[in-house]
């Protein structure tokens, strides 16, 4: 069969680890930009975004450290990286409650122009790593980590479109729970692939014992 072999190592792919690489870098400036932005603006939308960023950068290297590794264990790393991706959505929904009972909306001036800058970074993220969104649970991953991240910077500067014309924390508080939702519903697809691969190789091991 063409795929019996699929639980050994692979050749890493120097294309995408080019892109893997791009991608690292950009979402680790956009992460301190919008860390710094979303405290100065009491922006939950941003400082969620950035700690995505930053979640997305740490899920870069990791799959640089796994290229050239089997099936297994890239699948093992996409499950750490599908829970961990899970993990963000609950934090983002805690600290959207949270921001909710203070009631203090953000600076929406702030909140645009950093969430424009975001969005440029995360096109380009996502159009490097398009290529690579049929591979296994490993390449999905960081594909999803960047659409995720470009439709949430869109939301975000409806949100400060919302804010700016309303004076209300709502747009913010709203965009978060979207946020919260795609960190949860593509942490499932994720940990669900990452299982089914890791479950495969044990069983092709298994026969070939």
């Amino acid at each position: 069969m063409a795929c019996s072999c699929s639980h050994e190592p692979v050749k890493p792919n120097s294309k995408f680890r080019t892109a893997l690489w791009i991608a690292l870098i950009l979402n680790l400036s956009m992460f301190f930009v919008e860390l710094i932005g979303g405290m100065y603006a009491n922006s939950v939308s941003l400082w969620a975004d950035s700690l995505d960023f930053f979640g997305d950068a740490v899920n870069y290297a990791i799959s640089l450290a796994v290229l050239g590794m089997s099936l297994y264990w890239r699948a093992t790393v996409a499950l750490v990286k599908g829970l961990t991706m899970a993990t963000f959505g609950l934090v983002v929904l805690i600290k959207t409650l949270y921001a909710y009972t203070q009631g203090i909306p953000p600076e929406a001036i702030t909140m645009g122009v950093i969430g424009i800058l975001a969005l440029v970074v995360n096109v380009i993220a996502a159009v490097v790593l398009y290529a690579f969104r049929e591979g296994d649970s490993n390449m999905q991953s960081v594909w999803l980590c960047s659409r995720n991240d470009a439709i949430g910077n869109v939301a975000v500067i409806f949100a400060a479109i919302g804010v700016f014309g309303t004076g209300s924390v709502l747009p913010d508080l709203i965009v978060a729970l979207i946020m919260a939702s795609l960190g949860l519903s593509a942490g499932y697809r994720i940990i669900k692939t990452a299982i089914i691969e890791r479950k495969e190789t044990m069983h092709l091991h298994a026969k070939h014992e």
